[in-house]
């Protein structure tokens, strides 16, 4: 394997790196140290350079969505459940955790972002979804207001 391919595949392990070399943020001699791939630390550097280069700077999605908060979700038999994620169901009326609710042009990139917001912003998730149109992040009920915010910048109208 050559050493772009190596330091490709080492950035794409990492996704906060891939994300800073696309925003353009990197040191790329620092990041070259953090990989450590086999060879010299200028080449390598290089490699990120060039690498960098050819990545799209534009958003990683777009998506414009209503979003909304839905309190009291918890576990449910409910097959009408808000959120199913193998035999964890989670539905109305049946907890204390806030569901965050996306619906519109969303997708599975914009979830990754808004998760990445939110861990950023130090609000755990319980679960998460996407798909057909809604997006769904589920927190504990205190976090609601907090998440609410975070996913309407990620993923809001």
């Amino acid at each position: 394997m050559s050493l772009a391919a190596a330091t490709r595949d080492a950035v794409r392990e990492r996704p906060f790196l891939y994300d800073a070399l696309r925003a353009g943020v990197v040191n790329y001699t620092a990041a070259a140290r953090l990989l450590d791939i086999e060879g010299d630390t200028d080449a390598v550097a290089t490699a990120l350079r060039r690498f960098a280069d050819e990545l799209a700077n534009g958003p990683a999605h777009e998506s414009e969505a209503r979003v909304s908060m839905q309190s009291g979700l918890g576990r449910t038999e409910d097959t009408d459940a808000l959120l199913a994620v193998g035999d964890t169901c989670l539905g109305s009326s049946a907890g204390s955790l806030t569901g965050i609710v996306a619906s519109g042009d969303v997708s599975a990139a914009a979830l990754g972002d808004a998760l990445g917001r939110l861990r950023a912003a130090d609000i755990s998730v319980e679960a998460a979804g996407v798909g057909d149109g809604t997006l769904v992040v589920v927190v504990r009920r205190r976090d609601g207001p907090d998440a609410l915010r975070v996913v309407e910048a990620a993923v809001g109208r």
